[in-house]
Parts: structure tokens; C-alpha cells; sequence
């Protein structure tokens, strides 16, 4: 049999009017105790995700544990691509058994679930396989989470993956949902989302178009 190759994306890429974001407890009282990526990279990461979502429209919630008790506010590279967009606070560790965020996600209507948080082994696995088992598909922004120990992390991101979870990096999640240089429309916000966030890559970016005003758009 004689396959004929089209010029036609994967069906399990992400678009940016297919899914929802879930930013899951990005606050202060949970990154003290994550040591399994570096503070200033997952603030990075969480802030590039943050950015990807505002620049390509994506729907997205932010949920908080415990804010004004215990967890304390959601880090500001999260919330100021958001203004104005109120957290969803919770009791519960699992935000799929929080009533106000299924409604939300329900209010929605999105299939896919993109998720990103603290920390992967709680409060990231217990929306995916929850989420996965009622028919969604779940997608895991592994570089945007962080454990108490890398072990912790990695056991996590195992399990969610052998429960039908897609894991995904933060830049990874930024350039597939523009894919096609030619979208002018995004490109100088993407662009500009990785220079301020991708770290050498966006080094790279900037050199490139200071230098030689190079867009990657251009074809030689």
C-alpha cells in the first residue's frame, strides 16, 4: 500500500480555539517547597504560557488554593496577560472537583485541556486523569509545573502519560500554536512573547533581527 503524504497538520496538534488553559496554583506558599525546576525558570515558563494564551485568544482559567489563608496571590507573570479576570479559588486539591471551575470549563465547551501548575504530583494529576476519564483529552505543560523533588515530578508526569495525557514543553506550546510563520497576524507577538521568554532561543531571535533583519517568514 502506497502512502500519499498531504500538506495538512496532526490531528493531536493544539489550536488555539480548541482548547482550554487551566493555570493550577501558582503561588507563592507552593514554590517555596518546589524544587524540581528553579524558581526563576518556572516563573519564566508559567509567564511564556501566560503570554502564548493572551497573544492567540486561548480561553483560560486561573484557579488558586487556599489564597488568603494559606497559599497566598498568584504570581503577577501569570495574571497580568489576564486583567481584570478573576481567580477561581478553591478548598478542594483536585480543581476537577471544584464546582466553580467545572462550571467554568463546562461554560466553555472546550474538549482538550491544556494544564499547568503546582505541583505536578497533586494538583496537575488530579484534573488530568480526572478530566481524561470523562472523555477529555489533557495536555501537560510539564516545563510550566514543579514538585517537591524532581523524583516527585517525573513519577507524576509518568503517570499522567501512561493515564492518556500529552506532555508538551512551554516554547513547544507557543510555536504550535503558531506553526505557520507566514500568520502575520501573531507573528510579531509571538516573536515577541520569545524573545521576552524563550531564553536562548529568544537571544537568538533578537540577534538575528538586529543584526540582519531576519524574519523567519522569509524563505532564501
Amino acid at each position: 500500500m502506497t502512502l500519499t503524504a498531504t500538506p495538512a497538520p496532526g490531528k493531536t496538534l493544539l489550536n488555539p480555539d480548541d482548547h482550554t488553559l487551566i493555570m493550577i496554583d501558582f503561588q507563592s506558599q507552593m514554590a517555596f517547597a518546589t524544587h524540581s525546576i528553579d524558581a526563576v525558570a518556572l516563573r519564566t515558563n508559567a509567564a511564556l504560557v501566560a503570554n502564548a494564551a493572551k497573544v492567540f485568544g486561548v480561553p483560560a482559567i486561573l484557579t488558586t488554593v487556599a489564597e488568603k489563608s494559606f497559599s497566598g496571590p498568584m504570581f503577577s507573570e501569570v495574571t497580568d496577560p489576564f486583567p481584570g479576570q478573576a481567580l477561581i479559588d478553591r478548598t478542594t486539591m483536585n480543581s476537577w472537583e471544584d464546582a466553580a471551575v467545572i462550571a467554568e470549563v463546562n461554560r466553555l465547551g472546550k474538549r482538550r485541556i491544556v494544564l499547568a501548575g503546582l505541583w505536578t504530583s497533586v494538583c496537575i494529576v488530579g484534573p488530568a486523569i480526572s478530566a481524561i476519564e470523562q472523555g477529555f483529552e489533557v495536555y501537560v505543560i510539564t516545563d510550566a509545573c514543579g514538585d517537591v523533588s524532581t523524583e516527585a515530578h517525573e513519577r507524576a508526569v509518568a503517570r499522567m502519560v501512561q493515564a492518556g495525557t500529552i506532555p508538551m514543553t512551554s516554547v513547544q506550546y507557543l510555536l504550535e500554536l503558531q506553526r505557520d510563520w507566514a500568520r502575520g497576524e501573531t507573528y510579531d507577538a509571538t516573536t515577541g512573547v520569545a524573545k521576552h521568554y524563550a531564553g536562548a532561543y529568544g537571544l537568538g531571535i533578537t540577534y538575528a533581527k538586529t543584526m540582519f533583519g531576519a524574519q523567519e517568514g522569509q524563505t532564501v
